[in-house]
Formats: structure tokens, sequence, C-alpha cells
């Protein structure tokens, strides 16, 4: 599995998240009172001085109406037919360790996308809202445990599990202390 320098892709992140701003000729207050984060932080993001988190990208994209890897998709390139294993890039949150590998990344003609995620043990992370409202997602844990909070529901998850939703509201991923988890994520 090759990682992505981080330092370049950080750079990359910041240099979309600036022009993402641009295109909708959105000052940096207009985009901290959309996302919550503040102008302070978001100036840090957009210059590269800091690397972004799954929280702050997640507020992020739900301000831009766009998925967490769609935003991804436009740092990392083009479309593909075939991504070798070698070639599928992976992202590390820096504050949770969250693990995100793009196994099909998204593209402009194609509807569907699977991610590669894990989680350590005693990992939560929290979204406020989705990237795009009624955007569907099918999980199915591979390895470890997982609790899934839906809109205000929670779902443990075992091994082969499959939970299928629709995201309208918040939510959050979070894994047992002493107990990771691996799990693929399909959004459509």
């Amino acid at each position: 599995m090759e990682k992505i320098e981080v330092a370049g892709i950080d750079e990359r992140i910041a240099q979309r998240l600036r022009g993402l701003r641009a295109e909708r000729n959105w000052s940096l207050d207009e985009l901290a009172r959309r996302s919550g984060i503040s102008r302070a932080s978001l100036s840090r993001l957009e210059n590269a001085e800091v690397s972004p988190t799954a929280s702050s990208l997640g507020r992020l994209c739900a301000a831009y109406g766009l998925t967490l890897s769609r935003l991804m998709h436009m740092v990392e390139g083009d479309f593909a037919p075939l991504v070798p294993s070698d070639a599928q890039p992976v992202w590390v949150d820096p504050e949770t360790g969250f693990n995100r590998r793009s196994v099909s990344p998204p593209a402009q003609t194609l509807a569907g996308e699977a991610l590669e995620c894990r989680l350590g043990p005693g990992t939560r992370i929290g979204y406020d809202a989705p990237p795009r409202p009624g955007l569907e997602h099918h999980l199915v844990l591979v390895e470890g445990q997982l609790e899934v909070t839906v809109d205000g529901k929670s779902h443990a998850l075992g091994p082969g599990d499959c939970l299928r939703y629709q995201l309208f509201g918040p939510s959050a991923f979070s894994t047992p202390e002493g107990t990771g988890a691996r799990y693929f994520l399909f959004m459509v």
C-alpha cells in the first residue's frame, strides 16, 4: 500500500481548499460561518501550515457540498479504470490516526466510490453534517468492532456486518478500548 507523502498532499489539499473558496467568492469569514471552523484555523489550513484532520475536512466538505473522497479526488488525480493496489492513495488523519485508502476513487462519470478505512482502538471520529444530504453509504466491517451513530441512532457492528444508510444528519464512528476496526465504505 503506497502512502502519499504527507507534506505533498497537505500542500495539494491546501491549494484545493483555497481554490474552492475562491470559486465561490467566499471570504474566510464566510467560510468560517458556514463550516464552524475559526478564521485563523482556515487560514492555517489554506496555507498548509497545519495538516487537516478528518473532522475539519468533514466540516469543510459539508460547507462545500462535497464528499471527503470527492475532495481527495480533486487533490489526487484523474480517473483510471484500473486502480492497482500500490497506486491507491492513502491519507492518515494526524490527530486520530484514522487511515483512509481510496480503493476506488470518485470520478466524474461514476456514481460510486469505495474506501478501506482503519480506526485504532479507542478512537472516535464525528461529523456534524453530511457532505451531501442523502448520501448513500454501505459499510462492511472486516475486522474488529465498530459503533456507527447515524442521525442519533447507534449501531454496533461485528466482522461481516453491513450497515446501509442514507446520511442526512450528524454521524460518528468509534471503536472500543483495546480493539480497532478495519472496514470498507462504499458511497453512492
